[in-house]
């Protein structure tokens, strides 16, 4: 009785799994611009790297490319302010590369970096496409399950 659940579920679970909707056919699906998930900017995401074998993206469009009012810096494009290397803190956020590196691996993007210029750091990063117009971006330290995934649409 109880091999006879454990098989009705293993089944069940392998249906899911094969079944389950990866939209990702070729690498080249995740190019092109994606809106965050806040909507406060689009990203693009394009080839790079010496073979044109890995994928990049850079903020090319910002909801608010100044600085709000009340801030020591109102009206001026926003810079990378947070950046732990000082060296860096007068670039432009527009423009900024963001993310580096990833590979594809048949179903998702794997082995990239992700910058966040709202706190300053850097993490590891894989991407999928559950369907065409959606990007679930999971950045984390050390192992996956230390992280937070984001949504971002196209």
């Amino acid at each position: 009785m109880k091999t006879k659940k454990l098989i009705t579920i293993v089944v069940i679970v392998s249906g899911f799994v094969i079944l389950s909707p990866v939209y990702a056919e070729s690498a080249d699906d995740l190019l092109g611009v994606w809106l965050t998930e806040q909507g406060n900017s689009k990203v693009t995401i394009y080839k790079c790297g010496q073979a044109k074998d890995r994928f990049c993206g850079k903020i090319t469009w910002l909801k608010e490319p100044n600085y709000a009012a009340g801030d020591k810096d109102a009206g001026k494009p926003k810079v990378d302010r947070e950046n732990p290397d000082a060296s860096r803190r007068s670039r432009p956020i527009m423009g900024l590369n963001l993310a580096w590196g990833f590979r594809f691996d048949g179903d998702k993007w794997v082995e990239g970096k992700i910058y966040n210029p709202e706190d300053g750091k850097t993490y590891s990063c894989f991407l999928e496409m559950p369907g065409p117009n959606k990007l679930k971006v999971r950045g984390y330290v050390g192992v996956s399950l230390l992280g937070k995934t984001v949504d971002w649409t196209r």
